[in-house]
């Protein structure tokens, strides 16, 4: 019981002493910030804008940019409200690649709806909407940042993908 209470006491006079440990070091100091991922990312963009505007020129028409990149063109122009945030908008729609592989559609007569600025659909999409009113078709072009991003959607789509959306927004449901 002795042996006990003296490694308790030695124990306790150990950790009341008043040491500051050294600071830990791993590898060596770098000079300068590691900038590889950051120039890759920033070079990738510029190559997407690039294959974008390449895109677009083949296409022979033009377009309107936001500032997030999203190219739109209204192909059929109707008047009437826009859709806004909160609302659902029934569409119907073909999605493609770039290189004009089709991804995926609406099924024909059964158009597909969506809460904008709150369902899972590309962001791109959620900002490209919001440009149509009821009968309105158009052209969205949504770059990879704004669309299925680093990985795609693990099954049509590959990994940092442009798509490009012909879309008609059939109606637009207030909550």
């Amino acid at each position: 019981m002795r042996a006990a209470w003296s490694i308790v006491l030695l124990s306790l006079l150990a950790c009341g002493e008043d040491r500051t440990p050294p600071p830990a070091q791993v590898g060596e100091a770098h000079a300068a910030k590691d900038t590889r991922l950051l120039d890759e990312n920033k070079a990738f963009a510029q190559r997407e804008a690039h294959d974008i505007e390449a895109w677009i020129a083949r296409q022979g028409v033009a377009m309107v940019r936001s500032g997030t990149g999203v190219c739109y063109k209204l192909v059929r122009d109707l008047p009437g409200d826009t859709v806004h945030p909160e609302q659902f908008a029934t569409v119907n729609y073909e999605v493609f690649l770039l290189d004009g592989t089709k991804c995926y559609a609406s099924t024909p007569g059964k158009p597909e709806s969506f809460k904008v600025e709150h369902d899972n659909v590309e962001s791109g999409l959620h900002e490209g909407i919001q440009h149509l009113s009821p009968g309105d078709s158009a052209v969205i072009v949504i770059p990879s940042h704004r669309a299925f991003g680093l990985i795609g959607d693990q099954d049509k789509i590959p990994m940092r993908s442009t798509v490009v959306y012909h879309i008609g927004l059939v109606k637009i449901t207030r909550p």
